[in-house]
């Protein structure tokens, strides 16, 4: 399901679709849902929730299947929504980092011939926002209980490899911020050094912040003097790329 929260005065007819974490076995939906949804309507931007399945009832491709899908349903409804459908980012933490991460390497740019409209939008976001992500599949980096909930221990080699997003990086990658902190014990900070690293191999924007204190899980860090820093970090690179100013509207 996707929950919307619209961002009512202000409106920048930019949305983001938020992903919670939750090692893709729960999912976190206040601190890392709902929150975020509600400092996102804050900055003038739509927010939409996803409730995306888990394993270990649903394996690999349903989630990514599920994030896909509330691309173009949110790409192929703009203008109801008030949007424009160039606007349309994509945000996770953790496992949801993951699965935007998943995402933003395995889009298409729809199917012009479906008979369903959601299925002739892209599902290619505009830009994307991954906070403390799981990236890498294999050892020392991979957060263990997040694969085995994505594809049980039993997957074959090459599946899991493949998920290693930092592998699968192209040049029409979104632009993507990203923050960590070095202190992160559950998904250590490598996972987004390496997919910051793939993304400027291969030319993509991106800006990447990795703070020194600060546990696993913090959200937004509205409590944290030093991690609530990332926020604000996050709108100015909107604000920068124009992503917080209102344009004209256009047609999905």
């Amino acid at each position: 399901t996707l929950t919307y929260y619209p961002s009512g005065r202000g409106n920048t007819r930019s949305a983001v679709i938020v992903a919670p974490g939750g090692g893709y076995g729960n999912l976190a939906l206040n601190h890392e849902g709902r929150q975020v949804a509600n400092w996102l309507n804050a900055q003038g931007v739509s927010a939409f929730v996803l409730r995306y399945r888990l394993g270990p009832t649903y394996r690999h491709p349903v989630p990514l299947n599920d994030a896909l899908r509330a691309v173009r349903m949110v790409r192929s409804r703009a203008t109801e929504f008030g949007l424009n459908a160039d606007r349309i980012g994509i945000l996770g933490f953790s496992a949801g980092g993951h699965l935007v991460s998943t995402v933003a390497t395995r889009f298409d740019r729809g199917n012009a011939t479906a008979t369903d409209p959601i299925d002739r939008a892209s599902s290619r976001p505009d830009f994307v926002v991954l906070g403390y992500p799981v990236i890498a599949s294999a050892a020392p980096y991979a957060h263990e209980g997040s694969f085995r909930n994505l594809i049980g221990d039993g997957a074959p080699a090459d599946l899991r490899a493949s998920l290693s997003n930092d592998t699968q990086v192209k040049a029409d990658t979104p632009p993507t911020f990203m923050f960590h902190t070095n202190a992160d014990t559950t998904v250590p900070p490598e996972n987004s050094v390496l997919f910051y690293m793939a993304l400027r191999k291969a030319g993509v924007p991106a800006e990447l912040h990795i703070f020194e204190p600060g546990a696993h899980g913090v959200g937004l860090a509205m409590n944290d003097a030093v991690l609530g820093a990332w926020p604000p970090l996050l709108s100015s690179w909107l604000r920068a790329r124009g992503l917080l100013s209102t344009p004209p509207p256009t047609t999905p």
